[in-house]
């Protein structure tokens, strides 16, 4: 278990340093992801993942050959496509001499804004980017149906008091980080609200805005986290942050535009522009933030439960 730490702590530190070289290439908006969700939020799911896991597995009974079929398949075929691409680094490749000229030359014309990551994730590829969101949204459905906890109200009532002995003992930095939260939630608005000039968007503030509650959650306690965020309010922003993305696309198309094309949006094309990008990535921030939450949400119930169980059956045997 502590070789499982040690490894996911130098992940961590090794996403962190990728994204101080992503800044020495001045590719900031990708080292502002890799902090925040390589260094931060996913290390964070991982420690949290493995003090779920026992020391032994348990044994199957049965075989799952289909599952293992289907993986097969579909890596081998993924491999077979990347033979049709170019070289990496080849400089007659397409993307050299057609899509990265106009992504640098044109975008500042056709969308109006000067960060050229902004214009090619929320507009070029619009469409792709709503793929990703649908991908977060899935995720966090899909921990709710295998992870979701009904607990009873007299096992809430004694989880917390555990919770509520244990967590009082960091006073101090139960203190620091109430005077921290305000301004990591006011910076995640900033990052959200500022993607179009400078690094940042909707993922990136998605995370920010998580990360907050996530570390209020890790320092005053999970049942006092859920006073304070309910939960059916959380997963409604998340699918509200979709429906919203999704609905910029069919705005466009009842304009008379394709999907996801912000120029049909008003009468001035750079103004459907600024519009449509700023809707999409608010949609991006609900979905993201609200996904993130969920899934730490329900990894550290059921983790909290296990506890729970743990220290009730080690009472029953005393006992008896």
């Amino acid at each position: 278990m502590k070789d499982l730490f040690s490894v996911v702590m130098l992940l961590g530190i090794y996403s962190l340093l990728s994204a101080s070289f992503f800044v020495a290439m001045d590719a900031v908006d990708v080292a502002f992801t890799e902090a925040a969700v390589g260094a931060g939020i996913s290390t964070l799911l991982m420690l949290v993942v493995i003090t779920m896991t026992g020391r032994s597995e348990k044994t199957t009974r049965h075989k799952p050959m289909l599952a293992l079929l289907v993986v097969v398949f579909t890596g081998g075929v993924l491999i077979y496509g990347t033979f049709d691409m170019p070289y990496f680094g080849l400089a007659d490749a397409p993307i050299h001499n057609h899509v990265s000229p106009r992504y640098i030359n044109d975008s500042m014309q056709e969308i109006g804004i000067p960060n050229i990551v902004t214009s090619v994730l929320a507009s070029y590829r619009a469409f792709d980017t709503f793929g990703e969101v649908v991908v977060i949204f899935t995720a966090g459905i899909g921990v709710l149906a295998l992870l979701s906890v009904v607990r009873r109200p007299e096992d809430s009532d004694k989880i917390t008091a555990i919770n509520d002995s244990m967590h009082e003992r960091y006073l101090v930095i139960r203190i620091v980080t109430k005077i921290l939260l305000p301004f990591i939630l006011l910076f995640a608005l900033y990052v959200q609200f500022h993607g179009d000039f400078g690094p940042g968007g909707g993922f990136q503030a998605g995370v920010i805005f998580a990360a907050a509650i996530i570390l209020y959650t890790m320092l005053f306690g999970l049942n006092t986290a859920r006073k304070v965020i309910n939960q059916s309010f959380i997963q409604f922003i998340a699918a509200v942050g979709v429906l919203l993305y999704g609905c910029v696309g069919l705005v466009s198309l009842l304009n008379g535009g394709n999907f996801f094309d912000y120029n049909v949006l008003t009468n001035d094309p750079i103004v459907g522009q600024h519009i449509g990008i700023l809707i999409i990535e608010l949609g991006v921030g609900c979905t993201v933030a609200s996904v993130m939450i969920i899934i730490f949400f329900n990894f550290a119930g059921r983790r909290e439960m296990q506890q729970h169980n743990k220290k009730v059956h080690s009472s029953d045997l005393e006992s008896l």
